[in-house]
């Protein structure tokens, strides 16, 4: 595997032109930059940062076998990589003179990467966080079914999903800048986020989806606040629009969740989600 089969591009619709058919040829897999470049296709860089986003494919004969990208200040995202592709990638990466602050990917590709990042920069790289990618099987309602009801978040919702995200981000450690209007005001005009209220049309817990894009939608994010948890408001919402998902026509549904959190991961699997493949974060430093 040679580091010139790598070729890097700064401009989407052609990373789109080329890596498009690649990536929707696995949609599961590939839900993170699938639905990342399609936000960036209709809503602009400025939706990630202020540094302007770069991608990168692996090409050999005409053909697409993987890709990557990268939406400052986050890290690299990768697809998964077959053996020897990793450490070509390492070579690419680090002749670019680009900053790289670590590595998302499928968790067997993200750590050859880290280790082949660590011989060829002599960077230090250590496991940030393990996520684990799930599928909707069949949806099971879960019970027992909490009072209250869903709805489809509005304008008038604006401040208490800005408030939401802001928790939201500080409870799963980022620590980069969330951007929590702008993402507040793209999701209420797509009709990306779902309420749990209660009776009194009190918010009590939140859902959101990513557009469907190659047939598929990604639940994200789910959050409700500490002080209501443990009472069916994450697991009712999480159902409604996967529900909503199915009904809208995607062949996929799927959705992330941190593997140090067994609630999580016990909640989904109770409403019918099924594990597909496991994730993981790597930081570089030095």
């Amino acid at each position: 595997m040679r580091p010139d089969d790598w070729h890097l591009m700064d401009d989407l619709p052609e990373f789109l032109a080329r890596a498009g058919e690649f990536l929707r040829s696995r949609p599961a897999l590939h839900t993170v930059p699938l639905t990342v470049t399609e936000g960036l296709r209709t809503r602009g860089p400025d939706m990630y940062g202020d540094e302007a986003p770069w991608f990168g494919v692996l090409e050999r004969a005409g053909t697409v076998r993987a890709a990557y990208f990268r939406t400052p200040p986050y890290p690299l995202q990768v697809t998964p990589l077959a053996s020897g592709e990793a450490d070509s990638l390492a070579v690419h990466l680090a002749g670019l003179g680009r900053p790289l602050p670590g590595v998302s990917g499928e968790s067997t590709t993200a750590a050859a990467l880290a280790r082949a990042w660590q011989r060829h920069t002599g960077a230090t790289a250590a496991l940030h966080e393990r996520n684990r990618l799930y599928r909707l099987a069949t949806l099971t309602v879960p019970q027992p079914w909490p009072a209250g009801r869903a709805r489809v978040a509005g304008a008038a919702d604006r401040e208490q999903l800005v408030r939401w995200h802001r928790e939201f981000t500080t409870a799963i450690g980022l620590e980069v800048p969330s951007r929590a209007e702008s993402w507040a005001d793209a999701r209420i005009a797509s009709g990306g986020l779902t309420l749990w209220e209660d009776a009194d049309g009190s918010p009590l817990s939140m859902a959101g989806t990513t557009p469907m894009v190659a047939g598929q939608i990604r639940v994200a994010p789910v959050y409700t606040p500490a002080p209501l948890r443990g009472r069916g408001y994450a697991a009712a919402v999480t159902a409604e629009v996967s529900r909503a998902a199915q009904a809208a026509g995607a062949d996929e549904v799927v959705l992330f969740t941190d593997l140090a959190n067994p609630t999580s991961n016990a909640l989904y699997r109770r409403i019918g989600y099924r594990p597909v493949a496991d994730f993981a974060v790597y930081r570089f430093t030095g």
